[in-house]
């Protein structure tokens, strides 16, 4: 009678011992879903973050750019206007 409830209670802990696991294990699945999902959002910020500084580079470059041909065009203008009253010294000097 006595090792039958010594088996019994064995079987009993054996049982607990591995709901306790199950459980364990589904904490840790659990919490390593977790993990990949911040992961996953970590990364897609990411690159995010690296598309909008592309956008932001290019548009900084065509600004640039755009500076750039206003800057040559009033050379241009000043060099024009030297032109034009280069000539018009030269009539009223005549």
């Amino acid at each position: 009678m006595e090792a039958d409830q010594f088996q019994v209670n064995r079987y009993s802990e054996i049982e607990r011992e591995k709901l306790n696991l199950i459980n364990s294990t589904y904490n840790i699945l659990e919490q390593l879903e977790n993990y990949k999902n911040e992961t996953i959002y970590f990364e897609q910020q990411r690159a995010i973050n690296q598309v909008q500084q592309r956008i932001f580079q290019q548009a900084l470059q065509g600004a640039l750019g755009t500076l750039n041909v206003i800057s040559a065009n009033i050379g241009l203008f000043g060099v024009m206007k030297l032109k034009v009253l280069g000539w018009k010294n030269k009539i009223y000097l005549k």
